[in-house]
């Protein structure tokens, strides 16, 4: 969903105060792994569905009306970290948790950790769907591992840079390829009287995005515990790069998703934004006057040459583990996530991006856009979804990772520490988090 993360809280942890917590949570046990029945439920079905997409009702409408004998209560809410989340883990634990929820594949391993998602690998055309999907989301709802399907894959966040053209050929500067070169092109803005960029203190999930591009690799489980590394050499490069950016002030550190943060777009203060493809409403919702005046190009790589990409964002539909219609669950979620009539009002309703291979070619995604001069920007994030690596992990306590590392990026900004010593007290924090949860972790 666009745009993720923008209430970091501790919700979650608290909420993964669970009894299952006191059994451990070994990602491997046979009994979180072995799929479970995938048998059609007799007579009429009533599932239930939260999710807090806009305008998610006209399109369940659309799957009601065509199919009387399942139907889908639509429950709304505010997004994962805002609230829902929470609930989720509470109602599981009262054990009246909705059929379908709607979770974001960052969020998945703490509802896996706590036993409270279904395993849909029983269900054929559930299996029989993995090619539709982009490789890598396949991976996140998988986990990696065989026989194993925990949610559908929705939506996608790939990762491109939006840039003020028109400023870039006032200027007579050249658009960015590779990381080098924009920091070359940061000094030109700077000199310009602008930034290139606005470094996100608080929504880590750029940042996460940024690294995976760069090959880190934040988590790991070997099927018995959980790996946790922040600082390995290519996190550390990134978190490296942006830190001289950021003490040599070329960037602004203004607060993400504030009146503030749009200004800077609005005005002109801000020149380009590394961001996800939701970020292209983001922009035109927040800086209106620049209409026309962006365009939209591969991120910036690390080698010449390079086509690495990374991911910011993206969700699943998941059936909780307490729904008593997993058959008819999974066939609407297939269909809310594949099927060409779902995507289409999808896209209309709520602009999401879709997870499958054939959703880059839905019209309203191979069309020019006019706030973007014309130019066909989805091309650009349609090529970018296929150059992200499948093999990147989220741990089992994201939001408390995202907050203790938010702290210290907002320090840095301060003027206090650094990067890579922010994301290595979350690191420890991180560990604590987990053996406080008895959640196994690697030493």
């Amino acid at each position: 969903m666009r745009p993720p993360m923008r209430s970091l809280s501790v919700l979650l942890t608290s909420a993964l105060a669970l009894a299952a917590c006191s059994s451990g949570s070994d990602t491997s046990t046979d009994e979180a792994t072995d799929a479970g029945s995938c048998a059609p439920s007799t007579g009429n079905v009533e599932l239930t569905y939260t999710t807090w997409i806009p305008g998610i009702e006209d399109v369940v409408k659309l799957w009601n009306d065509k199919n009387p004998t399942i139907q889908v209560k639509v429950q709304t809410g505010p997004n994962g970290n805002g609230g829902t989340y929470a609930n989720f883990f509470n109602q599981l634990k009262a054990g009246n948790a909705p059929d379908l929820g709607h979770i974001e594949y960052d969020a998945l391993p703490s509802f896996r950790v706590q036993d409270g998602l279904t395993n849909l690998a029983a269900c054929s055309e559930v299996t029989a769907a993995k090619d539709k999907f982009v490789d890598w989301t396949w991976g996140q709802v998988t986990f990696g591992e065989d026989n194993s399907v925990y949610g559908i894959p929705q939506d996608t966040g790939p990762m491109a840079m939006f840039y003020r053209k028109d400023l870039f050929e006032k200027n007579n500067i050249a658009i960015p390829t590779t990381w080098d070169e924009y920091t070359a092109a940061a000094e030109k803005v700077k000199t310009a009287g602008g930034y290139i960029t606005n470094f996100s203190q608080s929504d880590i999930s750029q940042f996460a995005g940024l690294s995976w591009q760069a090959g880190g690799r934040w988590f790991a489980n070997d099927g018995t515990k959980w790996t946790v590394n922040f600082q390995d050499d290519n996190t550390k490069k990134v978190a490296d790069y942006w830190q001289n950016l950021i003490t040599k002030k070329l960037v602004s550190s203004v607060p993400p998703w504030t009146t503030e943060w749009d200004n800077a777009y609005n005005k002109g203060n801000a020149w380009t934004w590394v961001s996800a493809v939701w970020g292209a409403n983001s922009i035109m919702s927040g800086a209106p006057d620049t209409s026309g005046k962006w365009a939209v190009a591969p991120m910036p790589q690390w080698t010449a040459g390079g086509t690495s990409a990374g991911n910011w964002g993206g969700s699943s539909t998941a059936v909780f583990k307490t729904s008593k219609h997993p058959y008819e669950a999974a066939k609407f979620a297939l269909w809310l996530n594949t099927s060409d009539e779902a995507l289409t009002a999808l896209n209309k309703a709520a602009q999401l991006y879709p997870a499958t291979k054939s959703g880059a070619t839905l019209p309203a995604l191979t069309e020019g856009v006019e706030f973007y001069g014309g130019q066909k920007i989805y091309e650009v994030f349609a090529t970018a979804s296929t150059q992200v690596a499948a093999d990147f992990a989220w741990g089992p306590t994201m939001t408390d990772t995202y907050a203790t590392a938010s702290d210290g990026f907002k320090a840095v900004v301060s003027g206090t520490g650094t990067l890579n010593e922010a994301l290595q007290t979350s690191q420890t924090k991180t560990i604590a988090t987990l053996k406080s949860q008895a959640i196994p972790v690697a030493e």
